[in-house]
């Protein structure tokens, strides 16, 4: 049996987003800029995803821009933001949590004389409003943290911090990479407070390769890419109409599905912790649950790489942190404080609206097994 609890890294695309793409591809296939029948249908193909995502986000479609995914939206929320308020201070805030598509910009940044701060989370993960309080300054420009940390799956309260930059009389803009919050924790673009939303498809059941940035109403970023006019004009380049499609139609049924989906990627996780504490007593789950789809784990004084290639020779997929890392350290426990054997036992395991119980519990019998062997070969 395949059990497949790596969804933080992707999700299996579904059905009806892969028949919609192949249908784009080789029948309905016209550029959307073209003024000719096929090209018009694409045009309002184009519309209609917009429309779903802007639904699912909610906000108003002329506010959603679609990327090649949740890496560029990051990218162009931060470099573009920090452009736009060049003129009135070079301080940004962040956190020591964030994923490599926020971090590796900021660094850029701090090259070019912005200072940083870096926010260390608390014990289960999160960066707190009185933290962003504590760090914020008159020449802040931009605060950027994440909705949902992708190891951990703590949430960080972005309404609260939204409302702390406002008390503050702040003109600091505030991004927030929802790439893991997406579809999976409740929120709407029109009250969390974020000028700046960054989402992808490929978490959401869409194919990899296309994603969005919401960009509040009034705020005026640069060309992220120059050439032709679409998106505005500010993400010039002919839209990949195919994947753009599959990911509008992945959000209205997301959207729709909402409630069933969290709720069932929820029994999964919590049938996993109930199997692992009963089979593995000594196991450690780090935060605290926030996210349904997200449980980070913990046997200390294993590896999990060895952890990991024993679950793989058994058709068990997990992660050791973030994909994007490849086997690296996670900064991400590093910066909670937690200790090295903890971090060095580290394993990931994410859910999605197609797990089930059965993979719940194929999945901690395999681990428990894995442990055991280990323990036997010492």
């Amino acid at each position: 049996m395949t059990v497949y609890f790596d969804n933080a890294a992707t999700t299996r695309v579904r059905p009806e987003a892969a028949e919609l793409m192949v249908r784009l591809m080789c029948e309905d296939y016209g550029n959307p800029s073209s003024t000719h029948g096929l090209g018009r249908a694409a045009a309002a193909e184009l519309s209609a995803a917009r429309k779903k995502v802007a639904s699912a986000l909610g906000c108003g479609e002329g506010e959603v821009f679609f990327t090649s995914g949740g890496t560029e939206s990051d990218n162009w929320a931060i470099l573009g933001g920090v452009y736009n308020m060049r003129h009135r201070g070079r301080h940004i805030i962040s956190s020591a949590a964030e994923h490599d598509a926020v971090r590796r910009p900021l660094e850029r940044l701090r090259d070019q004389g912005y200072e940083i701060t870096f926010l260390a989370p608390d014990r289960a993960g999160r960066i707190t409003a009185e933290a962003v309080e504590a760090a914020l300054r008159p020449d802040t420009v931009l605060v950027s943290l994440m909705l949902v940390n992708n190891e951990t799956g703590a949430v960080s309260p972005i309404r609260e911090i939204a409302d702390t930059l406002k008390r503050a009389k702040s003109e600091a803009l505030l991004h927030t990479d929802a790439v893991q919050g997406f579809l999976k924790v409740p929120f709407s673009a029109r009250t969390l407070g974020a000028d700046m939303i960054s989402v992808s498809a490929h978490k959401i059941h869409g194919p990899k390769g296309t994603g969005a940035l919401y960009i509040k109403t009034g705020l005026k970023l640069p060309p992220f890419h120059m050439g032709g006019s679409q998106e505005k004009g500010l993400r010039a380049g002919t839209e990949a109409l195919p994947a753009i499609a599959a990911f509008g139609e992945c959000a209205r049924l997301g959207a729709e599905e909402f409630r069933e989906a969290t709720e069932n990627m929820r029994r999964v996780r919590d049938r996993v912790r109930l199997r692992l504490t009963s089979a593995l007593p000594e196991t450690v789950f780090i935060g605290e649950g926030d996210a349904p789809h997200i449980l980070s784990l913990s046997l200390p004084g294993y590896k999990s790489e060895v952890l990991m290639n024993l679950l793989d020779s058994e058709g068990i997929c997990v992660s050791k942190s973030s994909a994007c890392k490849k086997g690296a350290r996670s900064h991400v426990l590093e910066a909670m404080g937690l200790g090295n054997k903890v971090i060095d036992g580290a394993i990931r395991a994410s859910f999605s609206r197609y797990s089930t119980l059965e993979e719940a519990d194929c999945f901690a019998d395999r681990l428990t097994q894995a442990a055991k062997r280990l323990v036997k070969a010492l």
